[in-house]
């Protein structure tokens, strides 16, 4: 696998995620009346074109750690730096910060335990401030075991989010990249992991809750039905939907963002995955060049491609 690859999925996640930022909360409605079409800045967040979230800084967090190896203490002290001191922010500033998350940064800062036990596991703590940073994994975990790879993604989660729900999501997830890595169409690479997930955990009651995403018709949905909130199980759903029913890296963004609600989040998880189907060339050059801190984004795809051996 050539290394751009990972850049395509850093570039495409942050500025998926950059996209959504100044949108986040804004209702469907709304923007169906006045679509979003290109980079803004400002809105909800008050920062400036370009500028990426939390999505992306905990997404680079874990590639941080990953360019030295496996060590999820070293990815629970990036996080907490990330957090206390703005490490790997677009601009110093940790903002946008989900409850789940800020509840986890808080235990990972004062306790001695192992991280993973840091993450709730009350079905109630079931956001998507998991999903939203694992793509990084899908690089790391090619290759080995589909046991292994499920639990080393699972661990992952559990940093901040420990329910298995929220796993199972982040699992998905993964495995959805990894298709789209080994060259798989979005729609092939979303029926077979379809297939494949519903084999591998069909005796676990959780499953149960990605149902329209198993059934293999996602893509088959109305707009209307699909939801764009902070749960996990539908910033999941949204995002896979907007990549089986766009054809390019711009329109399915664009159709993420223009969903409303967790506009960044889903923003950014779309956008991972677009940029590994198409390309970070196909990623408009005007919001790439706006885009915050984009060389040293660059460069960490590239550290990260020459540790796992993909150039």
């Amino acid at each position: 696998m050539p290394a751009n690859k990972v850049r395509d999925a850093l570039l495409g996640l942050a500025v998926g995620d950059a996209l959504g930022v100044p949108h986040e909360f804004r209702p469907r409605h709304e923007l169906e009346r006045n679509p979003i079409s290109g980079m803004d800045g400002w809105g909800t967040w008050n920062r400036p074109p370009g500028t990426w979230s939390d999505d992306a800084s905990l997404s680079f967090c874990l590639a941080e750690t990953l360019c030295s190896g496996y060590d999820l203490r070293d990815l629970a002290a990036r996080i907490v730096d990330w957090r206390d001191n703005g490490y790997w922010t677009a601009d110093g500033i940790a903002f946008s910060v989900g409850r789940a998350v800020e509840s986890a940064v808080s235990r990972l800062r004062t306790s001695t335990a192992h991280p993973a036990s840091a993450g709730l596991r009350r079905e109630r703590d079931n956001g998507n401030g998991s999903l939203m940073r694992v793509l990084p994994a899908a690089f790391f975990v090619r290759g080995k075991p589909s046991d292994e790879r499920a639990w080393i993604t699972a661990e992952i989660s559990s940093l901040t989010h420990g329910h298995r729900r929220a796993q199972l999501a982040c699992i998905f997830y993964v495995e959805l990249a990894d298709g789209l890595l080994n060259g798989r169409t979005p729609f092939d690479a979303y029926q077979i992991a379809a297939v494949e997930f519903s084999a591998r955990f069909a005796g676990e009651g959780e499953i149960r809750r990605f149902e329209r995403i198993l059934s293999g018709k996602l893509h088959t949905l109305e707009r209307k039905d699909v939801l764009s909130s902070g749960y996990v199980v539908d910033a999941l759903e949204s995002s896979v939907w907007c990549l089986l029913t766009t054809g390019d890296y711009r329109t399915a963004t664009l159709e993420a963002v223009n969903l409303g609600g967790d506009t960044d989040t889903v923003g950014s998880l779309t956008g991972g995955l677009a940029g590994i189907a198409y390309g970070a060339g196909s990623i408009p050059s005007e919001w790439l060049a706006t885009l915050s801190r984009k060389d040293d984004i660059i460069d960490l795809a590239d550290r990260l491609a020459a540790k796992l051996g993909y150039e």
